[in-house]
């Protein structure tokens, strides 16, 4: 029953994406369930959507920090009434990210504070993302009591310290395709091995960061397989140990277990 914690089924990243056709070849590769993430409002009821016509689908709901700027009180609500849904597990993706830079940085703060207040008020975890901002990101985090709902920090890419205070603050450690990586991630396969079992989960935030054997290519969640069995072999355990832990551990933080 492995899991794929974080993928992109819908909106432009996916415009060329026979779904369907995805959908087959994860069911066939043993992922039977994914949780798919909207960026923006717009892609936040197209994941719906999808989620709500899909039993192995659930959804995150969200406006990226890419998209902050957009962030505004119609926003808030539209989203508010979206995240009703029993399919939307998850508030994000939502963080800083100060790598690109793409909303300026005094609008990303604002609307991710927001969201963490939105998920607090809803009671549902937060799909964490974080780039070039660590101690912005776990600052807020810290400010903003987002330990009351957890969440995950999505395609982990931090150090080892980083990853203590998150867990600390009581979120859940995702690692995606950059785990086979072996010439650009000791720092994440440090945190690989030293991660508490009943935190750690995997993804592939397709359709970016396809893992060995097929880096370059577009990814898909069929492909978290790969990162799993890393993640199996970094620990020292069976893969099916790994892919029963990373369904309990989904199960544990948002209470659906495909």
């Amino acid at each position: 029953m492995l899991l794929d914690a974080h993928c992109h089924l819908t909106g432009n990243y996916q415009k060329d994406m026979d779904v369907e056709s995805v959908l087959r070849r994860a069911q066939i590769a043993g992922v039977h369930g994914m949780i798919a993430v909207g960026t923006d409002l717009e892609d936040s009821g197209n994941v719906l959507k999808l989620a709500e016509s899909h039993d192995n689908i659930r959804a995150s709901l969200g406006v990226h920090p890419h998209d902050a700027k957009l962030w505004d009180p119609d926003t808030e609500q539209a989203l508010t009434e979206l995240l009703q849904s029993p399919k939307a597990l998850f508030v994000g993706e939502t963080g800083l990210d100060w790598h690109y830079d793409l909303s300026p940085r005094e609008r990303q703060e604002p609307a991710f504070r927001a969201q963490i207040r939105l998920a607090k008020k809803l009671n549902k975890p937060l799909m964490i993302h974080t780039r070039s901002a660590p101690d912005a990101t776990l600052r807020v985090l810290e400010e903003e009591d987002a330990a009351r709902v957890g969440g995950i920090i999505h395609c982990f890419t931090e150090n080892l310290a980083f990853a203590k205070r998150a867990v600390e603050l009581n979120f859940y450690i995702s690692f995606s395709g950059i785990l086979t990586f072996p010439k650009k991630c000791e720092a994440i396969r440090e945190t690989a091995v030293w991660a508490p079992e009943d935190r750690i989960l995997v993804e592939t935030d397709s359709p970016f960061l396809a893992p060995i054997p097929y880096r370059g290519k577009p990814c898909e969640p069929a492909f978290v397989t790969h990162t799993a069995k890393c993640l199996a072999e970094l620990r020292g355990r069976d893969a099916k140990h790994i892919h029963r832990v990373i369904a309990d551990n989904m199960e544990t933080l948002c209470g659906w277990r495909p």
